[in-house]
């Protein structure tokens, strides 16, 4: 359907998102241009502010907006335990599933060389300073299991041999491919219960 010039571009808006299709995104756009003038100004500033305000941690990288985020600021975390995700939206499976009490560090990332991505275009500097930091941590690699997780897994095992660390990633009860944000709970539970020490 030939829709006004104003209305393509905001289908096109919302065809960018994640897991939108052209239908989804036509459906968006209908639904938001019913909002009343008010909605659409509320709907406009909530997402300038989300733009302006969201910030990384400066500790593990997750989405914050203040310098740490609130899982870092929680004393009742066993800040010994940092689970290694890719990206902040796998943190969510985890704190939905309410049985991980450890911290988290985020990646931004994963080493592919077929992309030129490398170890310092990803998250890892920060990293070895908290571990350096701490007393006995264990971090447990919650990458996915693709190529790409394997040689991020691999390189961090590597760099972290002859420092007193106790590397571990979850079982593989999770499918080959499997995005760590798509798990239901039982299965994340089960991974996570199930974890394999990979260090030495």
């Amino acid at each position: 359907m030939n829709y006004p010039k104003d209305l393509e571009k905001l289908i096109s808006y919302y065809q960018k998102l994640p897991g939108i299709g052209e239908k989804s995104a036509e459906r968006l756009a209908l639904s938001t241009i019913e909002f009343s003038d008010d909605e659409i100004t509320e709907f406009s500033d909530t997402l300038m502010n989300a733009k302006k305000n969201l910030t990384r941690c400066s500790i593990c990288g997750n989405i914050a907006d203040e310098e740490h985020c609130t899982i870092c600021r929680d004393e009742t975390r066993n800040k010994n335990l940092i689970c290694v995700v890719e990206e902040f939206k796998n943190i969510a499976p985890f704190e939905k599933s309410g049985k991980y009490n450890g911290t988290y560090h985020v990646l931004n990332g994963l080493i592919s060389p077929i992309d030129d991505i490398g170890p310092e275009d990803i998250n890892l500097p920060s990293l070895l300073t908290r571990l350096d930091s701490l007393e006995d941590p264990e971090l447990i690699l919650a990458l996915k299991p693709t190529v790409e997780g394997e040689a991020t897994t691999l390189y961090i095992k590597k760099i972290l041999e002859k420092k007193k660390v106790t590397i571990s990633r979850l079982s593989y009860g999770i499918p080959m491919g499997a995005e760590i944000d798509y798990l239901d709970n039982v299965t994340l539970e089960k991974a996570l219960e199930d974890r394999k020490k990979i260090s030495e």
